[in-house]
């Protein structure tokens, strides 16, 4: 699972900011994979096994319990690597309601495994993954994001090309999301609505509207398509 399996129970339980008690009976209870041993029979961890803990943790924070978990992880593809476990969790939380939480340098510096420098910062801002405060060591920070922004500071992407994507993605993104709004309030909300004598039937397409990952999936196609397209010669 991992090719680069270079962190200790004790690092990588500090980089998913969990205990190693929880790593423990994680890996008791078969959501992680064992660890690689190395010299001196000590167990040594990996981004796989990082983004996988990214990725419990975000299904336990919506609730599921672990028996859930358990399932949901089954349902992954063999073999998925951390960079489709961190994009998988980012799809998982943006269903979620809006969860930024403080935080500090320091702490993000422990989940980075590094220090972080003040284009790091301004990498992870121009992604979304964290806004500035007043304090220049306080940053707000979207949890569902962290692992895979973090993933991109190890890619060697100007700054300019990232601000660049992202505005492309937020000025499509929000066209497509005002266009598919309007498609489901007009052709399938307002329908049902209108039907109060049956008030089951509204609740089920209320919560259906929280549930359209397929619409996600279909944009990853997409993309796949366009950069097989774009690199042919490339794989």
């Amino acid at each position: 699972m991992d090719t680069a399996a270079s962190l200790t129970v004790d690092e990588l339980a500090a980089r998913a900011g969990v205990t190693v008690r929880t790593v423990r009976f994680y890996s008791t209870r078969g959501l992680l994979p064992p660890p690689e041993i190395g010299p001196r029979r000590v167990g040594r961890y990996g981004p796989g096994h990082l983004a996988r803990l990214a990725l419990i943790a975000e299904l336990r924070r919506q609730g599921m319990t672990l028996a859930a978990v358990e399932r949901h992880l089954r349902r992954l593809p063999p073999g998925i690597g951390p960079e489709e476990l961190a994009a998988h969790r980012a799809r998982v939380a943006s269903w979620a309601p809006d969860t930024e939480r403080e935080t500090t340098r320091e702490a993000l510096e422990r989940r980075a495994g590094r220090e972080l420098t003040e284009d790091d910062i301004d990498r992870l801002a121009v992604t979304g993954v964290l806004t500035r405060t007043g304090d220049p060591d306080v940053f707000r920070v979207d949890p569902g994001t962290l692992e895979l922004g973090v993933r991109l500071l190890e890619l060697p992407v100007p700054l300019e090309t990232l601000r660049a994507a992202r505005s492309v993605v937020l000025a499509h993104g929000r066209a497509a999301a005002r266009e598919l709004s309007r498609l489901f309030k007009e052709e399938v909300w307002d329908p049902y609505r209108r039907q109060e004598e049956d008030p089951e039937r509204v609740e089920t397409v209320r919560e259906l509207s929280a549930h359209m990952q397929p619409l996600v999936t279909a944009f990853q196609r997409s993309m796949r398509e366009e950069l097989r397209a774009a690199f042919p010669d490339e794989g």
